[in-house]
């Protein structure tokens, strides 16, 4: 499902899907400063639970600038997803440029002690009257 604004991929049985918008509303084009909200949805489809840790970010704006973000956890949250079972989130990004770009991974544990990076597929972040 890889397109403008969407992405998706699988790493070790999971699957991390994110939607994004903009948020014309929260931006302000005079100054520079455009919003943007991103959904992401995780599904843990191997047979063991899993417990996201970390996330890693690379924020990329139109001129090339790019940012890194690491923390603990999503939105406060260290969640535990059970096999067959999903996780939502959403955020947010401001940008000083009218389109850009997110990646990452989530640094994940199984129950079994064993962590993995869990990718996340590059999305576009952009105003929708800038690539029209």
């Amino acid at each position: 499902m890889a397109g403008l604004g969407h992405s998706e991929a699988v790493t070790d049985g999971v699957r991390i899907q994110v939607k994004s918008r903009y948020l014309r509303e929260r931006s302000n084009p005079t100054v520079r400063q455009f919003m943007f909200t991103y959904d992401i949805t995780i599904r843990n489809e191997s047979p063991a639970p899993v417990k996201l840790l970390t996330r890693h970010w690379v924020i990329r704006d139109a001129t090339g600038a790019e940012q890194k973000v690491e923390g603990v956890g999503v939105i406060g949250e260290t969640p535990v997803i059970e096999p067959g079972a999903t996780h939502r989130y959403s955020s947010f990004c401001p940008l000083r440029t009218e389109f850009g770009s997110m990646e990452g991974s989530y640094g994940m544990v199984r129950s079994s002690g064993e962590t993995f990076r869990a990718k996340i597929a590059t999305f576009s972040l952009f105003v929708p009257s800038a690539v029209s």
